[in-house]
């Protein structure tokens, strides 16, 4: 017996039964915290944030537990606020929390086994215990024996159970006594104690805790000695309570072993003559029952197991040779693989079914019980069928089992099907059989594996919905709308109908997000989604693509009329229509665009294309508008990417020189500055006015390139002026990517570092557009730059939205006033009321002023009137090249620069 191991499985029977003979109730100073099935119906699908398991610390802490013990791994990080929850809670707890410690095992390409250590995060590790959790089963698969600790990478952690019953030695295992009741461990659930339930929060004062998994679709099961399956974070409750109850189980020495079976041998050898094998085998049966009667004393009284499996062995034995004549030996083998198979069922975590010859269910193991809620006295012998939903659910096999071809059912792995059961409660769902036949003792046996699957379809079901659905407004996302497409045209084509699309975009929608926050904005969104499925009236498919863009489909008769009309109705709807949300109300717009199959494309992807197309031609001609496609439109688009590929050309073959404006003092007409202005010299179209170019080079990768070139070119030529004696202010104008990427203010002093331009005669010149994309962002740059020693001006003063409150908030030195009310000035007109009244505002606020657009006298001596102090425009002069400024306005120092020695008393001067 001890050469081949068939002792173990004696001795651990013996020991399981006297565990049903000895009972005992757990202590209750040990509570488990379940994550049951109800938490997670009320929580949502495992794992949850760390921010519930810091707000459940708390909790317990201030129900007055004495220990918490998370049975939880916390090896990975989750997100960041999160994981800083999770550790604050663990900090404030003070070092009454135990975070779990263990290994893991995983088979390298090499083929040999690596154990892995998962311990907590330091992060968490630095304000909690750490408690090794593995629990080592036997060769059986069934669960034993518990460690008092783990040696993990050099240094010893103690288990759970040692941790909470105040035992710390270095290795070694004990027994658990399995006689502690699993059901006499006070549990109670994770969301009760979250919900602060005072029955629930009362039971917990100066408790120890154990948090873990008891939901059956969350695995983590143990197989008990006596058959039954538990929760691991049950069974470390049951281990901790074996030893807080002096009931850490030691087997007895083995010299009482070898006793036993010794006066067993002694006494049998001495009456094998002298009596009948009847009253051997009543000698022999009484011998064993006292045996184990004394052990099963013993272990009541005292934590000490004794081995009877040898000494039963030896009475087994000897009931062998009395009764070797009379036993069929195969008969008798083979009922023993059967109940050794019976056990094996048993102890498995999966269900398992077997039935016979006749369909009859003649085996149901406790995981068949815990999936159909079915006991086994409820089901043996009754009809394997009882297990399936009703006829009517079309679920039911179309064949009894024991009609089912035998050479799937004997093939390796069986027949595997899903179908759906009914559980003793009537609730129907969904789990996978694997079917088997053997030849058994008593004919052909049937086995049927049972899982439960219903986590896991629900889980499909939640991706597939997902891969077809946006899951805020609930209605299709781009995925189903392609699908849907392709539908449409294919059967388009063979019909000979149409197909339209219309794109849709909410108009400023950024600015609902960056005033009122995201979570308002969802609300908006679905909102709008309730809106436009009730506008389409059932008659098109409405998509949401992402962010605030929608879709519609229609198809069928009269397509483009219908789609004017739905366009029509959905701009009109929102330019008229409030939007009620959270005490909020406000009006939305939106720009469609709409492209038709095939008038317009041949293709899903064209057609789409064309619909943005359309909707963006829609949006740059204004709000609340709709647009067809039409060719134009994408010509227009390749003429724009062909204009951006040339600007890039252009920037990198140096095609950019700046033209250059005088400004004069209106009282002396002095010249005080020049402004520099952008043009392009085309190779081919010769030179070309920043009207054509510019909007179009602030979308290029070569933007910030550019609006650096023009800072520092200007800069350059400044200082060359500077040099010849000509102190003048050049001012050169910002582009809103310059405030969009990098650090504007820092370029600045780099550039006037890099060219030695007096910082007090070079302007800055801004547009509203600018101040209105990050006011504080903004000032803080103007503040930067004013600290330089440079100017700020406010150009295209009076066409913005709110003019007056930059005068108030930004560090502004200087206003231009637009051309627009200064080329057409005349005395009491509206334009010298309002040019009027700008000035002195300025004047109020210490800040300068130039008006451009001066094309007569008469405009001159007007704003000079009104107090203006510089002016600009074509009475003046035009924007010019360099060459052709210095000659008009700079003869004279012209012709003394060739003279070295004058030049830098020229340059000395400045």
């Amino acid at each position: 017996m001890l050469a081949t191991g068939l002792h173990d499985p004696l001795r651990n029977a013996v020991t399981a039964m006297r565990f049903g003979w000895l009972p005992r109730d757990a202590s209750g100073d040990i509570v488990l915290v379940a994550i049951d099935p109800a938490s997670i119906a009320k929580i949502g699908v495992w794992p949850w944030p760390r921010t519930m398991h810091a707000e459940l610390i708390e909790r317990l802490e201030n129900a007055g537990a004495s220990e918490i013990v998370f049975d939880v791994d916390f090896s990975s990080a989750s997100t960041p606020d999160a994981d800083q929850a999770f550790e604050e809670a663990l900090r404030k707890a003070g070092g009454s929390v135990v975070l779990p410690a263990f290994k893991q095992f995983a088979q390298e390409r090499s083929g040999a086994t690596a154990i892995h250590v998962d311990r907590p995060l330091p992060r968490f590790a630095r304000h909690a215990w750490s408690a090794a959790i593995n629990v080592e089963p036997d060769a059986d698969g069934l669960v034993r024996r518990f460690p008092s600790g783990e040696w993990l990478d050099g240094a010893f952690v103690p288990s759970v159970g040692a941790l909470l019953a105040d035992r710390y030695e270095n290795g070694g295992t004990i027994l658990i006594d399995f006689g502690i009741r699993a059901a006499s461990v006070p549990i109670v659930s994770y969301v009760d104690v979250l919900r602060g339930d005072p029955a629930v929060v009362a039971a917990l004062k100066g408790k120890k805790i154990i948090i873990g998994a008891t939901a059956l679709e969350l695995g983590d099961r143990i197989t008990l000695p006596n058959g039954r399956v538990i929760a691991g974070a049950l069974l470390q409750a049951i281990a901790a309570e074996s030893m807080l109850q002096g009931r850490a189980l030691r087997p007895a020495p083995a010299l009482v072993t070898i006793g036993e079976v010794g006066l067993l041998v002694l006494a049998m050898l001495g009456l094998w003559r002298r009596l009948s094998g009847g009253a051997r085998a009543g000698l022999l049966l009484g011998s064993a029952a006292a045996v184990e009667v004394c052990a099963t004393l013993l272990q009541s009284v005292a934590p000490i197991v004794v081995d009877t499996s040898f000494f039963h062995a030896a009475v087994a034995a000897y009931f062998v040779a009395i009764a070797l004549d009379e036993i069929d030996v195969r008969d008798l083998l083979g009922m023993i693989a059967e109940k050794r198979f019976q056990r094996i069922a048993m102890a498995i975590g999966d269900g398992l079914v077997c039935v016979d010859a006749g369909g009859a269910i003649t085996l149901w193991n406790p995981g068949a019980e815990a999936i159909f809620g079915y006991r086994l006295e409820d089901v043996i012998g009754r009809p394997f069928a009882m297990i399936f939903a009703a006829e009517g659910s079309g679920s039911r096999p179309p064949f009894a089992i024991t009609e089912m071809p035998s050479a799937s059912l004997q093939a390796p792995g069986g027949k595997v099907m899903e179908l759906e059961g009914c559980r003793r409660n009537g609730e129907i769902f969904p789990f996978e059989a694997c079917f088997s036949a053997w030849q058994g003792t008593e004919g052909t046996q049937y086995g049927v594996v049972l899982r439960d699957i219903s986590v896991r379809k629900r889980e499909e079901d939640r991706i597939r919905y997902l891969a077809t659905y946006d899951p805020l407004t609930g209605r299709p996302n781009r995925n189903s709308l392609y699908e849907h497409l392709e539908t449409e045209l294919r059967a388009a084509k063979d019909s000979g109908s149409e197909v339209g699309l219309l794109m849709m975009d909410l108009d400023k929608f950024k600015d609902i997000n960056d005033s009122l926050g995201h979570t308002y904005g969802d609300g908006v969104l679905c909102e709008v989604a309730a809106r436009l499925r009730h506008l389409s009236a059932e008659t098109a498919l409405v998509a949401r693509l992402g962010g605030d863009e929608f879709a519609f489909v229609l198809s069928g008769a009269g397509v483009a009329d219908r789609a004017e009309k739905l366009s029509e109705a959905i701009t009109d709807s929102f330019a008229n229509g409030e939007f009620l949300l959270d005490g909020h109300r406000f009006l939305l717009k939106c720009s469609i665009g709409v492209a038709l199959f095939p008038r317009d494309c041949d293709e899903v992807q064209e057609l789409l294309g064309n619909a943005d197309l359309a909707m963006f031609r829609a949006k740059s001609g204004g709000h609340g508008r709709h647009v067809f496609f039409n060719p134009t439109i994408r010509g227009e688009l390749e003429e724009r990417l062909s204009l951006t590929a040339e600007l890039e050309r252009a920037s990198a073959c140096g095609e950019f020189e700046l033209f250059y404006q005088p400004q004069f003092r209106l009282k002396d007409r002095q010249l005080v500055g020049a402004e520099a202005l952008i043009r392009w010299r085309h190779p081919v179209r010769g030179l070309v006015s920043p009207g054509a170019f510019l909007a179009v080079l602030e979308t290029t990768s070569v933007a910030d390139r550019t609006a650096r070139w023009v800072i520092e070119s200007a800069c350059r030529q400044g200082r060359l002026w500077q040099q010849m004696g000509h102190g003048i202010r050049v001012g050169a104008n910002l582009s809103p990517t310059q405030f969009a990427s990098g650090d504007l203010a820092a370029t600045v002093a780099d550039v006037l570092a890099e060219t030695g331009f007096s910082p007090s005669l070079l302007e800055l010149e801004v547009t509203e557009n600018i101040l209105l994309s990050d006011d504080a962002r903004a000032r803080e740059i103007f503040r930067r730059i004013r600290d330089l020693g440079a100017g700020i001006a406010l150009d295209d003063f009076g066409t913005g939205y709110a003019s007056l409150s930059y005068l108030k908030k930004f560090p502004l030195n200087r206003l231009k006033i637009d051309q627009s009310f200064v080329r057409e000035l005349k005395p009491g007109s509206s334009d010298a009321a309002i040019i009027e009244s700008t000035i002195t505002l300025a004047k109020l606020l210490g800040l300068s002023v130039i008006a451009e657009g001066i094309e007569e006298r008469s405009t001159i001596d007007a704003l000079e009137k009104m107090g203006c102090d510089e002016g600009q425009g074509y009475y003046f002069g035009r924007p010019m090249p360099v060459a052709e400024f210095e000659q008009k306005y700079f003869a004279k120092t012209l012709r003394s620069a060739s003279d070295p020695v004058r030049a830098e008393e020229a340059a000395t001067a400045a």
